[in-house]
């Protein structure tokens, strides 16, 4: 499910804007861009993140604004003296540019240089997780409101389909009817003679065979238990996913075994119904 928070803390002069992205994903995916002063609590907010987003890509970036005039660099000389190095090495003799040009180009790879700052304290870790789990409130506020909207969604294509279920059980009050009167019809045409008791026998096993009523019984039932689901305060994307198969397995079948075309265009609006479903399905936990 979509969702964005954005909090500061205030640490030593400084501004740490933490950022939360999400986007739909089945499982969680947990993507953190921080300075590398931060690294050691990295662990301890995954697990935070996880337990309150439970699914979807979560990208989290800490953008650090410094308020005083200038800020301290440390060379790291050791780092950079083997970047010189291996460029020597990998570079042919004939191409190779002077000491400048190589420390120039050292100075540009990871970790040559970087800010001196001062030593976090237990306060300083309080103030980030603090501005951290304020921007996890705001992702979770913001997806409760996209899941109002879904729900508002789910709704209205499932009365779609209960609809359509509706209007099938009214055709298929008379399919038999019809039925029986295309086959004795097309008998008659042909002058053929039959046996009536033979074939009310024959038109009970068609009519067996195309019967659909189990199917409209079960495809409401699933109706009904989706909606109740949605409306339980937990979350329960497992459960509506398998819901939302098993309604699509009893169309499909109601749809192979009507053997009328008024049917099978309801069969096929229902199946863009829970097509619209079960992509909605991708936003729930």
């Amino acid at each position: 499910m979509t969702g964005y928070g954005k909090a500061t803390a205030v640490l030593n002069n400084k501004h740490i804007d933490i950022e939360i992205r999400t986007l739909n994903s089945k499982n969680i995916d947990i993507n953190f861009k921080i300075p590398s002063e931060f690294r050691s609590f990295e662990l301890e907010w995954r697990k935070t993140v996880a337990q309150n987003l439970k699914r979807g890509k979560v990208d989290i970036q800490f953008n650090i604004e410094n308020s005083e005039q200038s800020q301290s660099v440390k060379f790291n000389k050791t780092l950079i003296k083997s970047y010189i190095k291996n460029l020597q090495d990998v570079i042919p003799i004939r191409d190779r540019t002077d000491n400048a040009k190589l420390l120039e180009i050292a100075m540009t790879l990871p970790e040559a240089t970087q800010s001196e700052a001062n030593e976090l304290t237990e306060d300083d870790q309080a103030k980030l997780d603090s501005a951290l789990n304020e921007a996890l409130k705001q992702v979770v506020s913001f997806r409760n409101q996209e899941g109002q909207n879904l729900l508002k969604d789910f709704k209205a294509n499932l009365s779609q389909i209960e609809q359509h279920l509706n209007r099938i059980s009214e055709i298929d009050q008379n399919r038999v009817d019809r039925v029986k009167t295309k086959l004795k019809s097309t008998l008659e045409e042909l002058s053929v003679d039959y046996d009536k008791n033979r074939f009310e026998q024959e038109l009970i096993y068609y009519i067996e065979k195309f019967d659909i009523s189990e199917e409209k019984i079960r495809l409401k039932s699933h109706i009904e238990y989706f909606e109740d689901t949605l409306n339980l305060p937990e979350s329960n994307g497992k459960k509506l996913n398998f819901i939302s198969q098993e309604m699509g397995r009893e169309i499909n079948t109601i749809g192979s075994k009507a053997n009328d075309a008024d049917i099978q265009n309801l069969v096929v609006e229902m199946k863009d119904q829970l097509e619209k479903i079960k992509e909605q399905m991708l936003n729930i936990l």
